[in-house]
């Protein structure tokens, strides 16, 4: 893996976030749901009651993924959850760490955060994706098709 470096998106980073959103929109099959503007990214993510964080991932200095997280909270834990809403890393990227790495980082901040859970959802089709998870331990939620780290499977993650 080319030397990587995972930092937190600022709201000069609003049109590579854009730029990522629609990759993944056309991966997904559905650039015509992109709804989001540089101004809606950055008032939305960056505007001072903003939830709402980003990561951007650069090799070489040049932008090749992001990720967009906010905390969630459940009740049966009496503790805040981390929840990805996006993860993506740029096709001719792929397979080369960025994405356990961005994976890696937002575990770190849930255990740093003491996060009962971290969580995300992915599409029933994206089967490359769902194995990529389940290899790095995340558990399917069968009824959700969503994706879960927890206890000693998020503080083995974070620290390897």
């Amino acid at each position: 893996m080319t030397n990587i470096s995972i930092r937190a998106a600022q709201r000069d980073d609003a049109a590579t976030i854009l730029h990522f959103i629609r990759e993944l929109a056309i991966y997904e099959k559905a650039e015509h749901e992109v709804k989001a503007t540089l101004e809606t990214i950055q008032t939305s993510m960056f505007g001072e009651q903003s939830g709402v964080h980003g990561l951007i991932a650069e090799a070489e200095g040049q932008a090749v993924g992001f990720a967009v997280y906010f905390y969630n909270y459940s009740t049966w834990l009496a503790k805040p959850g981390l929840y990805l809403e996006d993860l993506y890393v740029s096709q001719a990227q792929r397979g080369k760490g960025y994405g356990v790495a961005l994976l890696k980082h937002l575990a770190g901040i849930a255990v740093e955060k003491q996060c009962g859970r971290f969580e995300w959802s992915c599409l029933d089709w994206n089967t490359p994706s769902r194995e990529f998870y389940e290899s790095l331990g995340a558990e399917p939620l069968s009824e959700w098709i969503g994706y879960r780290m927890s206890g000693e499977t998020l503080q083995r993650f974070a620290t390897q």
